[in-house]
């Protein structure tokens, strides 16, 4: 950590810093704190006193940017601020991702871009064409069965179940393994146990690991043309995939496609339980399910940071960032910087222009972002079709990560919509017939 170099926004307010005066019991290590605490004020002073703030930690440390303006640089600048090292903060303190250079989210250069390009074969809107109207039956199938029984648990029992079978689909995994996947994947970056520890989920990824590199033997006569296919096939072509590579890129979509993408299913969800005004706008019509969907993205924001390490010394936000520094940008700081967006304390789902960063920008801007916009207008699709109200019938229950945020339990009540209802009574039924 080194000393300012001079911010204007920070000259006219006492010096910040993490571990003493308002930010003294502030770890941002601590997955309880996510889960169990409001961090808008402590976001607010940061993005307001000192939005480029050093974090100390037992024998190191970490900085910590919460502004918008300061967020985009980071991302955009992937020569300055390499995820090679790994993007997670908890693996980048412990010594770097083991996966650093050898997975997508995880390189960054010529390797990086000569994966994406492959990857991207079956995940432009052009190749999701067909799968985005299965999508779509698919969740309003399971979304109707619930609404039909009235309460449930769309956290546990519904939503889980949606981007586990269209990430499956997409890498070709047996219908009957995929149970296993949901459960360990659920471990892998977070817990719904508060006492929950890094070597559950250490064990979590390593079976996800191990699930893979039998799978793609299996498959190593007929690879198909899926996303593991396409993976098994680069271990074939110029660009030379190795297995370990192989099986770290498997990984990463099966976590990136099913991870955030159902824990803002599920936060939209919750979204519209707060928000009746909002939610009446969606049944009525005066809100397109697209605008909504980047609206929904915004407002929950599943991942809660992103990683990066300094390739120079540099600098961020009027501070001096030493090189092999670790930076981490905090999403659910930066879409809620007032700078960026009008009143973002409010849920509005007509939001336009709606420029959050869930899914990133620049280089690492996420690879599967059109098939979560997907899943995502299909769940709210869904509940408009067929539900006329949602209600919360319980406490929510809430994840415990310091890389990802949301909810694990979504206890719920529903008003099937009037074309939906089953009749009641004897007049109704005839009033039907």
């Amino acid at each position: 950590m080194t000393e300012q170099v001079g911010d204007e926004s920070s000259t006219r307010h006492p010096f910040l810093e993490f571990g003493s005066g308002p930010l003294a019991d502030v770890d941002l290590t601590s997955p309880r704190l996510h889960a169990e605490r409001d961090l808008s004020d402590v976001w607010g002073m940061l993005r307001e006193r000192q939005p480029v703030a050093w974090h100390p930690t037992t024998g190191g440390g970490f900085w910590v940017v919460s502004s918008y303006s300061a967020a985009a640089e980071v991302y955009r600048n992937s020569e300055v601020y390499t995820s090679s090292r790994g993007n997670v903060l908890a693996m980048l303190l412990a010594g770097g991702d083991p996966a650093g250079g050898k997975m997508l989210p995880v390189s960054d250069g010529p390797r990086h871009q000569q994966i994406r390009r492959v990857l991207m074969r079956a995940l432009t809107p052009r190749a999701l064409t067909g799968l985005a109207e299965r999508v779509r039956l698919a969740t309003v199938r399971l979304v109707r069965e619930a609404v039909e029984s009235g309460d449930c648990d769309l956290g546990r029992d519904v939503v889980p179940y949606l981007p586990l079978a269209v990430i499956c689909d997409l890498l070709m995994v047996p219908e009957d393994d995929r149970e296993l996947l949901l459960t360990q994947s659920k471990l892998a970056l977070a817990s719904e146990d508060p006492d929950g520890t890094e070597f559950d989920a250490r064990l979590a990824r390593n079976e996800i690991l191990l699930y893979f590199a039998k799978l793609a033997r299996s498959r190593q006569d007929q690879p198909g043309d899926d996303i593991l296919g396409l993976l098994i096939q680069m271990t074939r072509s110029e660009v030379a995939l190795t297995s370990q590579e192989l099986l770290y890129n498997a990984y990463s979509i099966l976590l990136g496609g099913d991870e955030t993408t159902r824990l803002s299913m599920i936060g939209a969800a919750h979204a519209l339980t707060q928000w009746p005004d909002e939610w009446n706008r969606l049944k009525t019509g005066a809100v397109p399910v697209e605008t909504a969907v980047e609206e929904f993205l915004r407002w929950t924001t599943p991942t809660l940071h992103a990683g990066r390490t300094a390739t120079s010394d540099t600098t961020l936000g009027g501070r001096h960032i030493a090189r092999d520094d670790i930076v981490t940008v905090w999403n659910s700081s930066a879409n809620f910087d007032p700078r960026q967006f009008d009143d973002p304390a409010r849920l509005r789902l007509d939001r336009t222009p709606n420029r959050h960063l869930s899914f990133a920008v620049g280089a690492h801007f996420c690879l599967g972002a059109q098939l979560a916009r997907i899943e995502l207008g299909a769940l709210v699709g869904a509940l408009v079709e067929t539900a006329d109200g949602i209600e919360l019938t319980g406490e929510p229950k809430r994840l415990y990560s310091n890389f990802l945020s949301g909810f694990t339990r979504l206890p719920v009540r529903f008003e099937a919509a009037a074309r939906d209802r089953q009749p009641s009574n004897q007049a109704e039924k005839e009033e039907v017939r």
